[in-house]
């Protein structure tokens, strides 16, 4: 079963539609595997640019951009910008395997919206929203409103990294086997229900290397990384600009650790501890959900009677949390449709609403309803954290966050291993320890090794990087912010602390973040290192 993304939440951006459809509908009643860094440098990593000329001089044609596709997550063309500034899609192509660079070629994915200040323009600002796994084609327009501010001096160009929707995008399980998938008990406790959940994991794996084996070996963080410089080279941009948020915080540390020279004004928000290996990263993110899930108990209680949820403690709410999750898991509750909502489902449902403090309130309500036997706003979430549309369409998010953290991620753990490691995950937190301490099997049968324990990150003698770690970020606790810094090398990381709720900072419209970044991205100014804004 997957585990938490260590990404931005790029699913909330779609997500209202379908809350309020289930609400509607109301009768009133994820791990990544393997981030990290220290001591593990990828495999066959070069510090010199290694595309080759052909396709570094390779022209590209942006087009107006079609309509996303199913594996991008649907939806509709995207709007023009203020001002009427059109969304241009192009393709880029870069070899498969770097070590044959005049073998064959994927093709990547691109869109872009032009600066507005032409005379003043700096360059390109690149994506990465998160994940991984997530579609930069469908992320940046999603998210366009926050970094209209940026688009002054930058043209704003997002991505989807190889393995992800329309870039030789991984395929696994049809979507009638993923509603199984996803509905099946990710925390098992009686020998049978093991050997199922262990079955589930082998029959997935089986089903990526049947549709999609070609490019498994492939799509690990290193070579996205390689094809960013090719990227920067294709764009005509001397340098890398880069805002990359949560797991794109990971890209962009391996890209630094590859070329610190080639990077320009960058900045990593929601940031991944590139120290940890994926137990380790597990852990931070029970512990980091569990944090979200206490602050939200106690905004609850001290709402009083507004809040829907029974009890006059923190401590209280989450008995009726855990109490309720313990039932839905032995007697799934109606859902949307004909799918039932399972206790699995119900978890996952709840960590979607953590991304975000804004969807506190859809949480709060989804807990009420599914109480009274309706389950169908937490199986929303969950559909949602998932890439499941209401029409029963997957993305490909869950696919490609399994097919890249496999691909980095050298740990394969043990039915036995894991089990061992379950009481220190249930101690971290009561509610999610058991499935993300389970999500440790996430890459057992995969059929490709992994490159690193975690990814070295070091980047000597490269640009500042400014670091944003939120204090109550639940898929990316605020240790990694100085974790991160601390990777990248003396002179590089500048560390600044937001004091705030859900994943991610510069998008929460806080001023002195916001004010931090484009000052840095816009102007160059480097902020104090330390800043702590509130």
């Amino acid at each position: 079963m997957p585990t938490f993304s260590a990404r931005r939440g790029t699913a909330l951006a779609v997500t209202a539609a379908a809350l309020l459809a289930a609400s509607g509908c109301s009768d009133g009643g994820t791990s990544r595997g393997g981030n990290s860094g220290g001591g593990n440098s990828p495999t066959g990593s070069s510090r010199s640019a290694d595309a080759p000329g052909k396709l570094a001089s390779q022209r590209l044609d942006w087009k107006a951009c079609p309509a996303p596709s199913a594996s991008e997550g649907g939806g509709p063309s995207p709007s023009p910008l203020p001002g009427g500034t059109p969304w241009e899609c192009a393709t880029m192509k870069v070899p498969l395997d770097y070590a044959k660079p005049d073998g064959d070629t994927i093709d990547l994915a691109l869109i872009r919206a032009e600066a507005r200040d032409k005379k003043r323009r700096i360059g390109s600002l690149v994506f990465n929203f998160g994940g991984p796994g997530g579609s930069g084609i469908t992320g940046l327009p999603a998210f366009a409103n926050d970094y209209e501010k940026l688009r002054a001096r930058y043209d704003l160009v997002s991505f989807d990294p190889r393995g992800v929707g329309l870039s030789a995008g991984v395929r696994c399980e049809s979507d009638k086997r993923l509603d199984a998938y996803f509905a099946q008990n990710g925390s098992p406790s009686t020998p049978a229900e093991q050997k199922t959940y262990v079955k589930g994991l082998a029959d997935f794996a089986a089903a990526c290397e049947k549709n999609s084996g070609k490019v498994l070996p492939y799509v690990g963080t290193t070579n996205a990384a390689r094809d960013m410089e090719l990227m920067r080279q294709v764009l005509g941009d001397k340098k890398l600009h880069y805002f990359g948020i949560s797991y794109g915080t990971e890209l962009g540390g391996v890209y630094a650790h590859l070329y610190p020279k080639s990077v320009g004004r960058a900045v990593f928000d929601a940031v991944v501890d590139p120290t940890q290996d994926s137990e380790q990263g597990s852990l931070g993110q029970a512990k980091g959900f569990q944090l979200a899930l206490t602050n939200f108990e106690k905004d609850c209680v001290a709402r009083g009677s507004a809040c829907k949820l029974p009890g006059t403690t923190p401590k209280e709410i989450e008995s009726f949390i855990t109490g309720l999750l313990d039932r839905i898991g032995k007697q799934p509750v109606t859902g949307i449709g004909n799918r039932k909502l399972t206790g699995t489902q119900a978890t996952n449902g709840i960590a979607q609403s953590l991304y975000s403090k804004d969807f506190w309130p859809y949480l709060e309500q989804g807990l009420d309803e599914a109480d009274g036997g309706n389950g169908a706003l937490l199986l929303a979430l969950s559909d949602s954290m998932n890439g499941r549309d209401q029409y029963g369409k997957y993305s490909n998010i869950q696919a490609a966050n399994a097919a890249v953290n496999c691909a980095d991620s050298k740990e394969r753990y043990t039915l036995a291993q894991t089990k061992a490691k379950l009481p220190e995950f249930r101690k971290a937190s009561p509610v999610f320890g058991d499935f993300l301490g389970w999500g440790l099997m996430s890459c057992s049968k995969w059929p490709v090794p992994g490159e690193w324990t975690h990814p070295d990150v070091s980047a000597h003698g490269s640009a500042p990087i400014v670091i944003i770690g939120n204090t109550g970020d639940p898929a990316t606790p605020y240790a990694g912010a100085k974790a991160m810094a601390d990777a990248l090398g003396k002179g590089v990381g500048v560390e600044v602390t937001y004091h705030g709720q859900g994943h991610g900072s510069y998008d929460s419209g806080d001023k002195c973040v916001q004010g931090a970044v484009n000052g840095y991205l816009l102007d160059g100014k480097v902020p104090a290192a330390g800043t702590v804004c509130r």
